[in-house]
């Protein structure tokens, strides 16, 4: 099993890199968002490692992060996920943003990734409930599971909130107009809170 590679960069392209460790060049995928990350050509690199080995071909994978690399087993341990259909889906959403759709239950986030049709999106979301975490709860209090929070929660992360934020600033909104809020006005309201 190779774990880590650390050596230099020398190649990039759209979804992969070769590292040179010790004059011996390995074929990495990865994320785009590690590949956006990863620094120059030539530059020194360590990544995180999985091998998948399968009877035609043994691939890399590379990751950032130990957060990105368990997501990635999480998501190829569902069937029909692949390690590059993982990696589609972990360029589009970070491991914060996953764990977050998969405890809400939010099939349109993991659809957002190309290959992931609703059918796959859901299964997805249900056999990764509860196995993924939910980041940065604690202070924000529980969080909204359907309807107009649920909604106003994803609006925030898309603007680029920390879950914590966007969980607390939504309560507190949702607190203040009621479960029947309408989602324009948790939304607003939830901006308001979070810019204090």
């Amino acid at each position: 099993m190779i774990a880590r590679l650390s050596g230099l960069l020398a190649e990039t392209s759209s979804d992969s890199a070769v590292i040179d460790v010790g004059g011996v060049g390995y074929l990495v995928h990865l994320s785009a968002r590690t590949l956006d990350v990863i620094g120059p050509v030539g530059g020194e690199v360590l990544l995180l490692t999985e091998l998948q080995v399968r009877e035609d071909a043994w691939t890399l994978f590379g990751f950032g992060s130990q957060a990105e690399r368990d997501s990635f087993r999480s998501l190829t341990s569902v069937q029909g996920v692949g390690g590059r259909l993982a990696l589609a889906i972990l360029s589009v959403l970070s491991p914060d943003d996953l764990a977050r759709a998969v405890s809400q239950g939010d099939k349109a986030m993991i659809g957002r990734a190309n290959g992931v049709g609703p059918k796959l999106a859901a299964r997805i979301a249900n056999e990764l409930q509860g196995k993924l975490g939910v980041p940065g709860l604690a202070p924000g209090g529980p969080v909204p599971r359907a309807g107009a929070a649920a909604d106003a929660l994803s609006a925030l992360a898309n603007l680029g909130f920390k879950p914590a934020e966007a969980i607390a600033a939504v309560n507190a909104a949702q607190d203040d107009l009621g479960p029947d809020a309408s989602l324009d006005a948790l939304v607003r309201l939830a901006l308001k809170r979070a810019a204090k």
